[in-house]
């Protein structure tokens, strides 16, 4: 069992979460329950499959929760994409996060290749 909340990936994870809150906070009342719900959704899903993979007992479960975890991240990068290119957000606001789930993504296939030694 890993301590989730001293993983680097999970720390990134939540503050990418938050900015993806706060990013969206704006959007029409007519995406509340659309890209608005969605684009929570997957930004959540990022760290709470990294924590819950964490609790697991075996490294093949862990790997499996990274795997859910990874799928999630690329999920957010479309619905952040489509928010820039629909207006929702600015360019140079919705950049630096998309970067941010980059470098989490690649972590998370660090920490998934670890797993396999």
């Amino acid at each position: 069992m890993h301590k989730f909340e001293d993983l680097k990936i999970w720390q990134k994870a939540m503050d990418i979460t938050e900015k993806c809150y706060k990013a969206s906070e704006n959007f029409p009342k007519e995406e509340r329950y659309g890209l608005t719900s969605q684009l929570r959704r997957s930004a959540v899903s990022i760290p709470s499959n990294i924590s819950e993979e964490a609790g697991r007992n075996t490294n093949g479960e862990f790997k499996q929760f990274l795997g859910i975890a990874n799928g999630s991240s690329y999920e957010l990068l479309t619905q952040l994409y489509l928010s820039s290119r629909l207006n929702l957000i600015k360019e140079e606001n919705v950049r630096p996060i998309i970067n941010e789930v980059l470098e989490v993504t690649k972590m998370n296939f660090s920490l998934q290749r670890s797993l396999n030694t």
